[in-house]
């Protein structure tokens, strides 16, 4: 059937064309009056859809699963071949269709990514990770136990997707056309759908060790009967913090009334996530009138809005700090041969275990089938990492204590946020449910106050059981897993094992509150949060008084830099902070290496320094001399003791600061090389950055601005596939996506915001490439937010779903 989208000037015939189908109409035969149409029942799914610029739906339903029903078909309708692909992995169904051996798709040219971002696994691992490690009776016993709108919200998803499926049987994408693997889902997809999400800081972190620990069941089991090598902190203090950061980024500013030039409250939300995976963003505003009115992006069909506004308040997140795992070494039982039983407070349990089958498409076109078995303690999933000395031997075995691996709460808690009516409602939000996995809430209202919470889930670990004996490897973040009294603790009214968020950081004030996913002690330089006495806040939340990112360190300096020219900020000041493209290690660095430049006597190198001298010293498309620079920083960001003033507690915004003049030779030489890198690619030393970072889209090339953000320092941050070649930094890989500004006045929310990437991953969309361009030229589209606005909307089209 054609697509139920119809342009206003269709909406008539589509209405009368609906009326016919109803019976509605009647007409005269013979002059013998018709008999009355039947009672109509009323349709159990009823929605409208609206679309507007840049392909924003506005779904509107009087229930949730109705909103939820609309949605799935919007999103669909843009992503269908991406999300199907989603769907495979969480189901462990990928080896079935692509061979186990190959690895998710990532996009090339065109094409969508398939797969999850956060595993560097082949097909069959993903399958056995996915397999094993989510347990469906046990999600759907949680969200059976929890409130009824998240369930509803998931039931609408599957049957408006399904829907969508049978509409356009014969007509999908390229991508996907006549592909066997799409095809309808159920609601335990959509529970795995939702869990994957979660554990995108914790057990996806680990799922190669996981699937490691797996045994080919009923086989005779061989541990290890060599002691383990001691294990390896060095290496594990750069994996975890890899693992726990997992590359990305994002930035939030909540400025209050203090500060604001109308006496509300003005947020900027900047996260900077992938580009390519089924975890990128996507635009809706989702309404049940009376309930929930909320506008922002959800995430990988995830159907809330997670990051956006409402008439009162509007918010962001940031990847925490926070660590939101634990590792314990589990004690067995010297009796048991195959090292399946361990001791607790000095008592015989015995591990239980999952044994999984993956069916993986063979070369010869056969399907093949391999089981494991996967063992659990009651703290969680046995791990192995022999490179790091974690190995399964006859007296040890250590388990992944995981909190968010059953937390179906997300839901919930992103309705909570989207329906509360101040930051002091959301925050009391955040309290009840516990629902946020691993993000910071960055968040602003009308009444001018600002709010910055970590209420991400965390392990209740105290800081006296780092200190007790406990504690017995922190690169590790390993416990003794032999003792209850080393064990998670317990908050009154929080989940079992996590901490409740009013024991966690949080700051609410009336002058601004700012993250870029560094430690929540600097999150305003004028109040460092150092936690309760005297120990503060668990280590978990992270290290307080060390050296700050340099994205996190640009980030309070341009808004210190702002405010000492004026007292009150605005929207376009906040628009302006977002696309400032300071590069801050150049503000930096280059005062003192241009003047060593004066000594040089090398002509390349002379070249090198006069362009640096002429660049504006920030990432936007037209500045010359930031490839360059780049280039150079790339390799000089790693020269040891590089600093001349060091890391000052009371100043983290500030320092480190100056070059050492011990340093200075490696820089000049880090410089020359630089140089020489870009003359043998054929690259201009002053080359336009707009000319050589680009995103492929359609055959044009289209130029980004931004920068490498911890690295060089920018506030704007984009990390490309690839580095530099002769043909540039082609595609973004992740960073700047959805990107808002919000404020508000006496009518409701002032909101401008884009989607870098689009709203969809077909080539052939119109809304595939468009806001690529629209983040390219710095332009702010403005978001209608009332039907008013709405309706006016010059590419406003609706349609109408019922069931």
């Amino acid at each position: 059937m054609p697509s139920p989208v119809f342009p206003r000037a269709g909406l008539l015939a589509a209405a009368l064309a609906t009326m016919l189908v109803l019976g509605a109409c009647s007409s005269d035969k013979d002059d013998v009056a018709a008999p009355p149409p039947p009672p109509q029942t009323a349709a159990r799914i009823q929605v409208e859809v609206a679309r507007t610029t840049h392909g924003i739906p506005h779904v509107r339903a009087e229930d949730y699963r109705s909103l939820a029903y609309g949605l799935a078909y919007a999103y669909a309708q843009d992503n269908v071949c991406m999300f199907a692909d989603s769907v495979l992995t969480v189901r462990g169904e990928r080896s079935l269709f692509f061979g186990g051996e190959a690895r998710p798709r990532q996009r090339t040219g065109d094409e969508y990514g398939g797969g999850s971002g956060f595993m560097d696994l082949n097909n069959e691992e993903s399958d056995f990770f996915f397999k094993g490690y989510l347990d469906i009776e046990q999600l759907r016993a949680n969200y059976a136990a929890g409130t009824a709108e998240p369930r509803q919200l998931l039931e609408g998803f599957v049957e408006g997707y399904n829907r969508y499926l049978k509409d356009y049987a014969g007509k999908l994408p390229a991508a996907c056309a006549d592909a066997k693997w799409v095809r309808p889902i159920t609601l335990d997809d959509m529970y795995l759908v939702v869990a994957e999400k979660a554990l995108h800081a914790s057990g996806q972190a680990f799922a190669r060790d996981f699937v490691a620990a797996g045994r080919v069941p009923g086989a005779t089991v061989s541990l290890a009967k060599a002691a383990p090598r001691e294990i390896d902190a060095s290496t594990l203090v750069a994996q975890l913090d890899k693992l726990n950061r997992q590359g990305f980024g994002s930035n939030a500013l909540g400025v209050g009334k203090d500060l604001s030039a109308n006496g509300r409250g003005l947020l900027l939300g900047n996260p900077h996530y992938p580009w390519t995976t089924a975890d990128r963003f996507y635009q809706a505003h989702l309404t049940v009138p009376g309930r929930y009115d909320a506008m922002g992006v959800i995430i990988g069909g995830v159907p809330a809005v997670v990051i956006g506004f409402n008439k009162d308040v509007a918010w962001s997140h940031t990847v925490t700090f926070a660590y939101h795992f634990t590792t314990f070494r589990l004690a067995l039982d010297p009796t048991d041969p195959i090292g399946t039983t361990y001791l607790y407070d000095g008592e015989r349990r015995k591990m239980t275990s999952k044994t999984v089958t993956v069916d993986a498409l063979l070369p010869d076109g056969l399907v093949g089938r391999r089981s494991k078995t996967f063992y659990f303690s009651h703290q969680g999933a046995v791990i192995v990492r022999p490179a790091a000395g974690m190995t399964w031997t006859a007296g040890a075995a250590y388990v992944l204590a995981d909190p968010n691996r059953y937390n179906t709460r997300m839901l919930e808690q992103w309705l909570g946020i989207g329906t509360a009516g101040s930051v002091r409602a959301l925050k009391d939000s955040l309290d009840k449910v516990v629902g946020l996995p691993w993000v910071n809430t960055v968040a602003a209202d009308r009444e001018g106050n600002a709010l910055y919470a970590d209420a991400s889930v965390v392990p209740h670990m105290n800081a006296d059981k780092f200190v007790n004996g406990c504690l017995l490897l922190q690169a590790a973040l390993l416990f003794d897993g032999s003792r209850s009294a080393c064990g998670w603790g317990q908050d009154a009214g929080a989940p079992p094992g996590i901490y409740a968020p009013a024991k966690a950081p949080w700051m609410m004030r009336t002058d601004y509150v700012g993250n870029s996913n560094d430690s929540y002690w600097l999150t305003n330089p004028k109040a460092l949060l150092t936690g309760p006495a005297p120990l503060g806040f668990s280590p978990l939340y992270g290290r307080t008084g060390v050296e700050q990112t340099l994205r996190t360190r640009i980030g309070f300096r341009q808004m210190e830099d702002l405010l000492a020219q004026r007292s009150k900020l605005t929207l376009a000041d906040m628009q302006a902070l977002a696309f400032s493209n300071r590069v801050y290690a150049a503000e930096l660095v280059l005062p003192e290496l241009l003047t060593a430049c004066a000594a040089l006597s090398n002509e390349l190198s002379r070249q090198a320094c006069n362009v640096l001298q002429a660049w504006d010293r920030r990432a936007n498309v037209d500045s010359r001399g930031a490839v360059l620079f780049r280039e150079f920083w790339s390799v000089a960001s790693s020269i040891p003791n590089k600093w001349a003033n060091p890391f000052n507690p009371a100043d983290p915004v500030n320092t480190p600061n100056g070059v050492a003049p011990a340093a200075m030779p490696a820089m000049l030489a880090a410089l020359r090389d630089a140089a020489v890198k870009l003359q043998s690619l054929g690259i201009p030393l002053d080359a336009r950055l707009g000319d050589v970072q680009v995103e492929p889209r359609n055959g044009v090339r289209i130029p980004l601005h931004g920068g490498n953000g911890n690295q060089e320092g920018t506030y704007s941050s984009l990390t490309m596939r690839t580095g530099l070649t002769a043909n540039g930094y082609v595609g973004a890989h992740w960073g700047q996506s959805y990107i808002q500004t919000v404020g508000f006045d006496e009518q409701g929310p002032v909101a401008q915001a884009m989607l870098t990437y689009g709203q969809s991953t077909d080539p052939k969309s119109p809304w595939y490439a468009d806001q690529t361009q629209v983040y390219s030229r710095k332009e702010w589209p403005v978001l209608p937010f009332t039907q008013e606005k709405i309706k006016v909307d010059p590419n406003y089209a609706t349609m109408s779903l019922r069931e």
